[in-house]
């Protein structure tokens, strides 16, 4: 969503705007398209997937994207009697810099990721560090970034799955490797972000962009008045709502790992364990079927008679929920996430301190800021095979909720210059100096 987001704020200063998208995900602009039927145009593209399961998939199908969709692009361009004058693509296209670079257009970057992964993602597929021996799978091998603000080092198991899967002279890797660096060498960056929790990494792209290109508009979701999660509101939507409305202020622990993550089954009985222990009123977002879950059942399992005794303050709920509006919510007071970008924003600009269990991808690097760096979460776990203990655990959530943790204090002043930062501040400011500069390109 951060995306139609985004798009949403550019149609509302007035550019117009063609959006290439899958057929399978037209139904998403819909809002969209009904609020700006003259600005807004689609240029629907074929949805491929691959399936060969002896290629990477996030390689394999940069790959086939490229193939398919660059074609229909440069055509769309080349024959359009009025063609837009930039190209603003998400990092997972970074083949669109070398197509924009064809067709003499601007390409910018718009990055899912925080400013201090997109700085580790550049300093690593430029360096390229690896092993000495290659057929070493120790994962304690640690990787240190000294040209990256702060100096951070991850172990090998923390970094990208895809960087992880990289092999030298592959020829979807090394497609994938182009990809990247494309990302680096485009005009400039679209951060959903903005400057007061990422000043040092924004200023540091800055300086590897060479310029001021690098626009820092977050959060996103806060400027946007048209799109919203793409969901319609259900009966257990209300019924969550309802509940929480019935909880004191702050005394709610709201637990979601996102769309793309799904508990083994012992994670899933250890946590239930904790929250059952740790006394505390919870929300619970369960996820669907996982590899670790041979019974055939239709989600994230819950241990026998775990709902029953946890009736009275626990709240279960399978699927999608409204996660701007529960973390809105005066009775929300902690949230054990997962790190992923657009949750921690979303988190941060409601005032909500974070308990952390970074599972892949951009998730560790995000962890670290916000513990490390910033103070304004608490590190639970981490790993997508971690076993946690329950005891352990079943503290961590009950302190989460103490009025005095300093972590508290900490994002609440973080919120206040989120949303100074979208109102009058460094976000709005960004966006109608990028708006101002595209504006400009020669039609």
């Amino acid at each position: 969503m951060p995306f139609l987001n985004l798009i949403d704020q550019l149609l509302t200063r007035g550019l117009r705007v063609t959006m290439a998208v899958t057929t399978n995900n037209l139904h998403l602009l819909q809002p969209l398209l009904s609020a700006y039927p003259s600005s807004l145009q689609t240029l629907p593209l074929d949805h491929h997937e691959n399936t060969d399961p002896s290629r990477n998939w996030l390689f394999a199908n940069a790959r086939a994207t490229y193939d398919l969709h660059s074609p229909v692009l440069l055509k769309f361009f080349q024959s359009h009697p009025s063609p837009p004058v930039a190209i603003i693509s998400d990092f997972f296209l970074g083949w669109t810099n070398q197509l924009a670079s064809q067709l003499g257009v601007p390409r910018i970057v718009f990055s899912p990721s925080p400013s201090c992964a997109l700085s580790v993602y550049y300093s690593l597929w430029r360096e390229l560090p690896h092993k000495d021996d290659p057929n070493d799978d120790d994962k304690d091998f640690v990787v240190s970034f000294p040209n990256v603000p702060n100096s951070p080092a991850y172990s090998v198991d923390q970094l990208p799955d895809y960087y992880i899967a990289y092999k030298e002279g592959n020829a979807d890797s090394e497609f994938y490797r182009d990809c990247e660096l494309g990302n680096v060498a485009s005009w400039g960056v679209l951060l959903n972000s903005f400057t007061e929790l990422e000043r040092v990494y924004i200023d540091h792209l800055k300086e590897v962009h060479g310029g001021d290109r690098v626009w820092a508009v977050g959060p996103v979701h806060r400027g946007s008045q048209v799109v919203n999660s793409g969901e319609k509101s259900s009966e257990s939507t209300l019924e969550l709502m309802t509940w929480l409305d019935e909880c004191s202020t702050s005394s709610v622990v709201f637990v979601s790992f996102g769309s793309w993550v799904t508990l083994t089954d012992e994670q899933v009985s250890e946590l239930a364990e904790a929250l059952e222990q740790s006394g505390v009123h919870f929300v619970w977002r369960v996820n669907g079927v996982h590899k670790g879950n041979n019974t055939g059942g239709e989600c994230e399992v819950m241990p026998d008679g775990f709902r029953e005794r946890v009736a009275d303050r626990g709240f279960v709920t399978k699927g999608w929920v409204p996660q701007v509006e529960i973390l809105s919510h005066p009775a929300v007071g902690s949230f054990l996430t997962h790190c992923g970008w657009s949750s921690v924003v979303e988190a941060v600009t409601e005032g909500v301190m974070m308990l952390t269990w970074p599972m892949s991808a951009d998730q560790f690097i995000n962890a670290k800021l916000l513990v490390e760096e910033l103070g304004v979460a608490v590190r639970l776990r981490e790993g997508t095979q971690t076993i946690p203990e329950s005891g352990e655990m079943a503290r961590i959530l009950a302190e989460s909720l103490d009025p005095n943790m300093p972590e508290r204090a900490r994002v609440k002043r973080l919120s206040e210059a989120a949303l100074e930062a979208v109102k009058d501040g460094s976000s709005k400011r960004d966006l109608d100096e990028l708006v101002k500069q595209l504006g400009q390109l020669k039609k």
